[in-house]
């Protein structure tokens, strides 16, 4: 009888270690899920942005109004904050020649809204869950004149 009450206590003892560590598997499992989410959308934005500058008459303000409207409508919400540069001067190698090409980088800020907080509860004073910065780039060759 006198073990049961030392024992008393350590189911609560073993639920408030797990718990943190449940909370940070599961959260870090949406916040890769978002985090998949926006490089694709940012990968189909680069892709449209150099599909609309490979033309003779795409130019850098169209093309970045189309990427910025493309991140928009993804439901990217720092779509302004994002960093975008269309370089038509690049070249790509084709069969040994070199040819003109339009390289387009976007760079944007994810933020994680919950692993940071979580992570937090975890390793106090840790990086884990602090914004980074995601790049996508497209190189497509240009059109004939």
């Amino acid at each position: 009888m006198n073990s049961r009450h030392r024992e008393r206590g350590s189911a609560m003892v073993e639920t408030a270690i797990t718990i943190p560590i449940l909370l940070l598997m599961i959260v870090g499992i949406f916040e890769v899920g978002r985090a998949y989410e926006t490089w694709q959308v940012l990968t189909n934005a680069a892709r449209e942005g150099a599909r609309s500058s490979i033309v003779p008459s795409g130019n850098n303000a169209t093309t970045t109004a189309l990427i910025r409207r493309y991140m928009a409508d993804g439901q990217l919400t720092r779509s302004a904050d994002a960093t975008v540069v269309v370089n038509r001067n690049a070249s790509i190698a084709v069969n040994g020649t070199n040819v003109g090409a339009t390289l387009v980088t976007v760079d944007y800020p994810f933020e994680f809204i919950m692993l940071q907080p979580v992570a937090r509860l975890v390793a106090p004073g840790g990086t884990v869950g602090e914004d980074i910065t995601m790049r996508a780039t497209a190189l497509m060759r240009n059109e004939a004149q």
